[in-house]
């Protein structure tokens, strides 16, 4: 009919969308080889650079190119003058934001135009800026935007206080802004100068994770608790029982590789070195027996130095006469333990974002990020006098998030146990009691070198780690009502003479095999196990440990 549009039949149109591709493709392929060949043959010149343009407007993520381009830029610095290359970067940069419109989140494209702002002989950081609020606005979790705004607020300076208020006005329009939340964790201990966790800013992109979710709770974890602890040596535990020497590390070291010395009255001592378990190459606690008869004897008065060459750091302890043992250490606080010491500006700064973490929290009261920004700031801030808070918070995590339940529940057994540590260091005992707790995971061991007794019943263990051997001290285990399956951190405890673990989950005679490596082993509390039911059991327990009289099955 006259007046009336031809329409193209489906064959006609895909076989036209198919000649167009293949023109198109062709001129991309000449293209790159023209482009490949002139880097082949060290060719820096301006039809290369146009070339290189042509092709990577197209494909924004070709490595190749955009070190190529980088090849060209470079020789064009040294032949032109400064404005020049002013022009020359500054085209670069908005050929870059093209490149950016066609993709985003191009690798190539953020890590080309921080090295071209880096190179810009006068640089325009505050268009920089906007143009990452302007990403980010778009998108929250353009990581390589994030990436290159760190870039630009380090090159050009700019206050932190004023980053902070960027993420603040990210997270009032997206509360749950992972990212945001990520930034301020890093920011916030910048704002006290001269502290141990504002030496390093470079390490905010650099902690190792498996799941970007839950790189934002370590990376804050990280930077708001954790103390910057003097290498040192911490302890030096000796007994006249054994005439053994115990050296407790500020950090896991292996002593077969680095230097001690140990001298005993003015004398130097060669002895073996071992840690509290044998599959444990690095350790915080190394034990040696002395030579029989060096201090066995309790009417002598013995000095002991211990020096850790590498680290030019010794530690001395007397043993008197008429004492079976002695120890000479640090009082562990929580300042020097578990978290820096915070400035007067720092804690006000965290009291602060304490307050504004909680008004938001009132608005979303399951919002997991603001839930556990705030069990750090707490623990940050004061971990014994915020402990019934933080308890609350982390019930609330582990059922809003219920994917990073285990996770949640050994963060907050290690939060328990920092703060039992800590009660223990208060009222001087040697008595460490953590029942009903609901743990799931023991941490710090290395703490509790000195204990005699343990009391870890009613919780959800579901082994002794062999982390554990180094309570080279401990004389009373209760673990009662758990989980536990595995006994291997219950080896070489040469004072260890009753154990208590009542309903647990030992099925087999060979989970209890690492008992008979506990010489003063005499009481052994089985009821309520799996193998308590087996047949025999007693008489095969009484061959296994002779030393164990009394047998509660």
């Amino acid at each position: 009919m006259h007046g009336r549009v031809k329409l193209k039949s489906t064959a006609q149109q895909e076989e036209e969308k198919r000649k167009e591709k293949e023109k198109k493709l062709k001129i991309y392929l000449t293209t790159r080889d023209a482009c490949f060949n002139k880097r082949k043959e060290g060719v820096l010149d301006e039809e290369a650079l146009q070339l290189s343009q042509q092709l990577l407007a197209s494909n924004p993520d070709f490595a190749t190119l955009w070190n190529y381009r980088r090849e060209i830029l470079l020789y064009l610095e040294t032949v032109r003058s400064e404005d020049e290359v002013q022009r020359l970067y500054e085209e670069e940069l908005n050929f870059l934001e093209t490149c950016l419109k066609m993709n985003p989140k191009s690798y190539g494209s953020w890590h080309h135009r921080g090295w071209v702002s880096s190179r810009l002989p006068r640089p325009d950081w505050a268009r920089e800026l906007g143009l990452c609020d302007r990403y980010l606005y778009h998108d929250d979790r353009n990581f390589h935007c994030w990436d290159y705004r760190r870039l630009v607020v380090k090159m050009s300076g700019v206050p932190i206080e004023q980053e902070l208020q960027f993420t603040d006005r990210l997270i009032g329009s997206n509360f749950s802004n992972y990212s945001s939340w990520h930034y301020r964790s890093t920011l916030l201990p910048l704002l006290a100068p001269g502290s141990a966790e504002s030496s390093s800013p470079q390490r905010e992109c650099s902690s190792p994770t498996s799941s970007p979710q839950m790189h934002s709770h370590r990376v804050c974890e990280e930077r708001l608790l954790k103390a910057e602890r003097e290498e040192m040596i911490s302890c030096v535990y000796v007994s006249r029982e054994g005439e053994r020497v115990v050296v407790a590390f500020s950090r896991p070291v292996n002593a077969l590789s680095v230097g001690f010395l140990l001298v005993v009255d003015g004398q130097p001592l060669q002895v073996d070195w071992r840690s509290a378990h044998s599959c444990v190459r690095h350790s915080p606690v190394w034990i040696c027996e002395l030579p029989p008869g060096t201090i066995s004897d309790t009417s002598n008065e013995h000095n002991l130095t211990v020096t850790w060459t590498e680290k030019r750091t010794h530690r001395d302890c007397a043993l008197y006469s008429g004492r079976a043992e002695s120890w000479c250490r640090d009082s562990a606080t929580d300042l020097e333990l578990f978290r820096s010491e915070l400035s007067v500006e720092k804690s006000s700064v965290l009291q602060s974002e304490l307050q504004s973490c909680t008004q938001l929290l009132e608005l979303e009261p399951q919002n997991k990020w603001c839930l556990l920004t705030i069990i750090l700031l707490m623990r940050a801030l004061d971990p014994l006098a915020y402990e019934k808070e933080t308890l609350a918070h982390f019930q609330i995590l582990k059922e809003v998030d219920s994917m990073r339940s285990s996770y949640y529940s050994d963060l907050c057994s290690k939060f328990m146990i920092e703060n039992t540590i800590l009660k223990m260091e208060y009222a001087e005992v040697r008595v460490f009691s953590l029942c009903d707790k609901s743990l799931s995971t023991l941490c710090h061991l290395d703490q509790l070198l000195l204990v005699t007794h343990i009391n870890l019943s009613s919780n959800q263990l579901l082994r002794l780690p062999p982390q554990f051997a180094m309570l080279q001290c401990l004389e009373v285990l209760q673990a009662d009502n758990n989980i536990i399956e595995d006994l291997e951190g219950l080896r070489h405890l040469p004072r260890l003479e009753e154990v208590s673990l009542r309903n647990n989950r030992l099925s087999r005679l060979s989970d209890l095999r690492p008992l008979t490596t506990c010489p003063k082993l005499t009481r052994l509390d089985l009821r309520g196990n799996p193998i308590a039911q087996a047949t025999s059991i007693r008489s095969e327990l009484a061959d296994m440990l002779p030393s164990a009289t009394d047998l509660l099955l």
